[in-house]
């Protein structure tokens, strides 16, 4: 019997995402109601200025957090709309969306309501295909991420006074995902007792994305702590480092300087700290090292560094910043955040850019994190060799990483663990 691919129903809610704070989920379906596309949306604390515009409701409900008007908006605008529509095409159903929301933004609707359609409607068709969403999407998708492991946070995700956001560690030296996991949370246990013998057990409490959030401010520090936890794990052959600076976060527009562990610093100054912690603590990747408008010092410290250089504010998952960049040589690699542009399509297509022009791909989760493990689907689809989802504990975080072995049983043999060459694996 043919599956019937037009929309038969799109419903919206408000669920729960890992903060407690709520999100839109919407369920899709086709074939007459008899198969299901669900998916969450995400949301981020650490929110760049050109990300697409996420509809809250304010006022005292949920301390303004909550998203009816995101789901009214799938309910009473979008669903009337595209009820009887082909799920067919993954590129015409979003530009649909955009074209119905109307603004260059989403702020008619709130990008949170018009992402939740776009993902369930692909889930529906993966579904219709009878082929996971990964293999849908791309068939010849076989690579799976070097997980980028966040170990230590600060910034806007946590409650200590480090600045940096994340303090991460790569396994490069791992022969699978599987492996990746293990020799992660070896680390991670390694860590949780060096820092309760040093700090006591305060250092245990851990921040948004499950790393640990110990009573410090330096960086160097922190990145200390990692090495050490790492070299008494046995790992030390297999391990790389990595940070998430965040740096709009912590810059003062008015003064044009950085505040970094309490020491003011002009962008030369900043960049040559960075030189320095590169040589020091043996970095293949730091993300937002600069404020999200300062392409000229992406690009001085791309030049200078040699390591991969992530713009994740620098560029909302967008490609008209991302053209900019890439003709500025401003930064090396793209932060890939579904969420931040709002419709799938639109996503892919920046990292379809950044992979043609040289630019490697990190597919990350939010703050804000649901237990739907759609990006690990994701990261593989697009065979970006790289994935940021947080901490090997907690449940929106592992939901992620079990998904990800889940596909490495499932290609078996054509699974390929891209390791320390995790840049160049583009498909």
């Amino acid at each position: 019997m043919t599956t019937d691919l037009t929309i038969s129903s799109l419903h919206a809610r408000e669920v729960l995402d890992c903060r407690g704070l709520p999100t839109v989920q919407v369920d899709l379906t086709i074939d007459h109601g008899r198969l299901l596309g669900r998916a969450d949306v995400p949301s981020g604390r650490s929110t760049g200025s050109h990300e697409a515009f996420e509809s809250r409701d304010g006022g005292r409900r949920f301390g303004g957090f909550g998203v009816g008007q995101a789901v009214a908006a799938v309910n009473d605008v979008l669903a009337p709309a595209l009820v009887g529509r082909s799920v067919t095409s993954q590129r015409a159903l979003d530009a649909m969306l955009v074209d119905i929301d109307g603004t260059q933004d989403k702020s008619r609707l709130g990008a949170n309501a018009l992402l939740g359609v776009s993902l369930a409607a692909a889930r529906a068709a993966a579904l219709s295909s009878g082929r996971p969403l990964y293999q849908h999407l791309n068939a010849d998708a076989h690579v799976l991420p070097v997980p980028l492991v966040n170990l230590i946070n600060g910034g806007r995700h946590a409650s200590n006074d480090l600045d940096f956001q994340e303090f991460i560690i790569l396994p490069v030296g791992a022969s699978s995902m599987l492996e990746a996991l293990q020799i992660s949370t070896e680390v991670n246990l390694e860590l949780a007792g060096i820092l309760l013998a040093r700090y006591g057990k305060v250092a245990l409490n851990t921040g948004d994305e499950g790393g640990f959030a110990p009573p410090i401010s330096s960086p160097d520090e922190a990145l200390t702590l990692l090495h050490e936890a790492v070299d008494k794990s046995g790992w030390a052959d297999s391990i790389r480092y990595g940070l998430d600076c965040a740096a709009t976060h912590w810059y003062d527009e008015a003064r044009g300087t950085y505040t970094l562990a309490g020491e003011e610093l002009d962008r030369d100054a900043l960049i040559d700290r960075y030189l320095r912690l590169i040589a020091d603590y043996d970095l293949v990747t730091i993300e937002d090292p600069l404020q999200e408008e300062d392409f000229e010092g992406f690009a001085r410290l791309t030049a200078t560094s040699g390591i991969q250089i992530v713009g994740d504010d620098l560029f909302t998952t967008n490609a008209d910043r991302l053209r900019r960049g890439i003709a500025e040589g401003a930064a090396n690699s793209l932060l890939w955040k579904v969420n931040q542009i709002g419709t799938l399509s639109q996503a892919w297509d920046a990292a379809m850019l950044a992979q043609s022009n040289g630019y490697s791909v990190v597919v990350s989760e939010r703050s804000g994190e649901t237990e739907d493990a759609i990006i690990a689907d994701l990261v593989v689809a697009l065979g970006a060799g790289q994935i940021k989802t947080g901490a090997p504990v907690r449940g929106e975080r592992t939901a992620k990483y079990n998904r990800l072995l889940v596909i490495e049983e499932e290609l078996g043999a054509e699974a390929t663990y891209p390791g320390d060459v995790f840049r160049s694996r583009v498909g």
